[in-house]
């Protein structure tokens, strides 16, 4: 009866993140449940930033339907080390995202030895005065020794949540529950521990409520079939 309770709990106020490769399944999405649409573009590369008239549509469309909408910062695929011309770009591209409302905005930035970037998301972070911030997957890149520190000092910064795999990318989510514990038990509510890559529709409601959390994230945690 206890599990049938909180399994019912958990589908009630599970917010499911769906992640977005523009414009053309978010209304859908939303109309099957999405409560978050996080929009990116050319996910086969893991996702960069969205056109500004994607965004736009986007952002108008969520909004009217109460939905938020996260919106990815990053130049182009491939690492998470950016040079002071890709800053640059991300620069703008995040000041126009905030011109058009998006509601928070995504990026990750790497040193060569895999480190945080402190000086470049510092600066990225004041540029999101005002808006939630997620810190990608690039928190996967870091040795598991620096993930601990790094949640302490993005959580000082203000920064809304991580995404995370939890893991290698090869891994099943299933397989780093462990990991995503520690994580999220280390966060304390500081910020918000979002597990991502390998949840969908099928499974989201078993991992939320193995992870104690209200919040997942995928490209198919939503059953688009449905539509």
């Amino acid at each position: 009866m206890r599990v049938t309770i909180l399994t019912k709990w958990v589908i009630k106020l599970l917010i499911k993140e769906f992640c977005a490769e523009n414009f053309t399944c978010v209304p859908q999405a939303i109309g099957l449940g999405a409560k978050r649409i996080e929009l990116c573009d050319n996910l086969a590369v893991g996702g960069t930033t969205p056109s500004t008239g994607v965004l736009e549509e986007t952002i108008q469309y969520a909004h009217e339907k109460n939905v938020s909408v996260m919106t990815m910062i990053r130049p182009r695929g491939g690492d998470f080390v950016y040079n002071d011309n890709e800053l640059r770009i991300m620069e703008t591209d995040l000041i126009e995202a905030k011109k058009l409302e998006t509601d928070g905005v995504v990026f990750g930035c790497l040193t060569v030895n895999q480190k945080l970037d402190k000086e470049a998301l510092t600066y990225l972070i004041q540029l999101s005065e005002g808006l939630q911030i997620t810190f990608h997957m690039a928190f996967d890149q870091l040795k598991e020794n620096d993930q601990l520190e790094a949640i302490d000092w993005l959580a000082e910064q203000g920064v809304s949540r991580i995404l995370t795999h939890g893991g290698g990318v090869d891994s099943k989510i299933e397989e780093n529950y462990p990991h995503l514990q520690q994580l999220i038990q280390y966060a304390d509510n500081r910020l918000i521990i979002l597990p991502g890559a390998g949840i969908t529709f099928k499974n989201a409601t078993k991992i939320a409520t193995r992870l104690s959390i209200n919040e997942v994230h995928g490209t198919k945690i939503i059953d688009l079939s449905q539509a």
